[in-house]
C-alpha cells in the first residue's frame, strides 16, 4: 500500500513538472492553479444564480478525441455549482429504438429549459466524429448531418439558446501518455474502451474529420472554440475563463444572512437504544 501511494505521488509530481512555463506564460504550481480556480468558481456561482433570476438557457458542447480532458475539464466547472442548474449529459449507445429515429430527435430533449446550463460531453458531434471514423454511420449519412446541423444550430440560437462549442485539442504524445496512464492506473482503467483502442488507431481519420466539421459547422451563430488541452489546469482555467467571457452575466444583489436561533430542547432527549456506526477507520 506503501509503494502504491508513493508512485501516486511520483505522478503527481511529474505531472505538474510539465508544465516549465515560458516567458510569456510562467509556470503554472499547483497553489495558483487552486486559487485561480476558486476565483472562477465564484464567478460560476453568480453566473448561475443570473442564469436562475434572468431564465437564461446555455448549453455548452465539449468535443474532442479521447484523453484530451473534456471530463476532468466539465468536473471542473460543475464542482461548486448545483447539479439542478448545471446538467450534465454523456449519453451511452443509442437503443436499437433510438436508431430509427431521426439522428437530432435523440438531443432535443435534453436541450436547456428556462434557467438551466446543460453540458454535453460529446454531443451529435458523434456523427462527424467517431460515428464517421469507425463506420457506424454511412458517408451519405455524415454529409447529411454536416449540411443540416447548422440549421439546427440556427434554430437553437435564434430560439434564445446560448451555444458554446468546444474542441479540446490534444498532441499524439500527449494522448498517448494518457491512455498509457489509464491501463496503469486501476483507478482510471474504467475510462479506457475498446471503443478508444479502436479510435487511438485512427488519428488521421480524426483529423480529417474534424477538420471536415469545422468547414461545415464554424458558423457566426455558432462558431467552434479550440482549446490546447495539452496542459490539463491550464486547459480549465482557460474554458472557465472563456465561459464567464461569452455570457453577459452580472452579479445579484445579495442580502445579507444570519443564522437563526435554535429552538430550545422542550424535554427531547436523545434515544437510548444503540444505533450501527459507521467505522472510523481513518
Amino acid at each position: 500500500m506503501a509503494k502504491k501511494k508513493m508512485a501516486e505521488k511520483n505522478t503527481t509530481k511529474k505531472q505538474d513538472a510539465e508544465d516549465d512555463g515560458t516567458p510569456e506564460k510562467p509556470a503554472l504550481s499547483g497553489k495558483r492553479y487552486e486559487e485561480e480556480l476558486a476565483q472562477l468558481h465564484v464567478e460560476l456561482v453568480k453566473l448561475q444564480q443570473w442564469v436562475v433570476h434572468t431564465g437564461a438557457k446555455v448549453c455548452i458542447i465539449f468535443e474532442g478525441r479521447d484523453g484530451a480532458g473534456k471530463g476532468g475539464t466539465i468536473k471542473a466547472i460543475t464542482a461548486r455549482v448545483s447539479p439542478r442548474v448545471f446538467r450534465v449529459i454523456a449519453l451511452p449507445a443509442p437503443t436499437d429504438r433510438e436508431k430509427t429515429q431521426m439522428y437530432m430527435q435523440r438531443y432535443l430533449p435534453l436541450l436547456p429549459a428556462a434557467g438551466e446550463i446543460v453540458i454535453f460531453d460529446r454531443s451529435w458531434y458523434n456523427r462527424a466524429g467517431v460515428e464517421r471514423v469507425l463506420g457506424f454511420c454511412t458517408k451519405e449519412e455524415a454529409k447529411g448531418f454536416l449540411k443540416a446541423v447548422p440549421l439546427v444550430e440556427r434554430a437553437l440560437t435564434e430560439s434564445g439558446i446560448i451555444l458554446l462549442k468546444y474542441w479540446l485539442e490534444v498532441s499524439e504524445e500527449e494522448q498517448t501518455r494518457r491512455l498509457q496512464a489509464r491501463i496503469h492506473d486501476e483507478r482510471k482503467i474504467w475510462k479506457l474502451s475498446k471503443l478508444d483502442l479502436d479510435s487511438y488507431s485512427h488519428w488521421y481519420d480524426y483529423s480529417r474529420a474534424r477538420d471536415d466539421m469545422f468547414a461545415a459547422t464554424d458558423t457566426g451563430l455558432a462558431p467552434w472554440f479550440i482549446a490546447d488541452s495539452n496542459n490539463k489546469k491550464r486547459v480549465r482555467l482557460n474554458i472557465i475563463s472563456h465561459i464567464l467571457q461569452s455570457i453577459p452575466y452580472k452579479a445579484l444583489p445579495r442580502e445579507k444572512i444570519t443564522l437563526p436561533k435554535r429552538q430550545k430542547p422542550q424535554g427531547y432527549r436523545e434515544p437510548t437504544h444503540t444505533i450501527r456506526q459507521v467505522p472510523q477507520k481513518f
